[in-house]
């Protein structure tokens, strides 16, 4: 049994409340508020953790190399915009059933993202 941690639990509270999947730097510098006495070592140790344990999912690296992570753990695919960088979450949950028939095998988890150019920026770019 995991003993409890204010800290941690502030951090999964953090993510649970938000949909811009954060990076741990944008993690820490919103627990602060909470916790000023709070490290960065201690909010990655604790995300490793959470992600570990199930409670957080690693999104993958943005344009800058940072890890971005998801308090949302229902499946779900994410689109990232590779003009502006927007980690999105899209509800459309992909059918894997047809794959496991096909090659005979079992699927407990798939995740999916998506890469593009988002609404926002595609209007930008017909605007100029």
């Amino acid at each position: 049994m995991l003993k409890y941690s204010r800290q941690r639990d502030a951090i999964l509270r953090n993510l649970h409340s938000r949909y811009d999947h954060p990076n741990a730097d944008m993690i820490f510098a919103s627990i602060r508020e909470e916790i000023p006495n709070i490290s960065l070592g201690t909010v990655y140790r604790n995300l490793a953790l959470l992600v570990e344990m199930g409670d957080v999912i690693k999104v993958g690296p943005d344009r800058e190399g940072k890890e971005r992570y998801d308090g949302h753990t229902h499946p779900h695919t994410h689109f990232f915009c590779e003009a502006c960088g927007k980690i999105e979450d899209i509800s459309r949950v992909f059918d894997t059933h047809p794959i496991e028939e096909s090659l005979h095998i079992k699927i407990h988890e798939a995740n999916t993202t998506l890469k593009g150019v988002c609404r926002d920026c595609l209007q930008q770019e017909t605007e100029l």
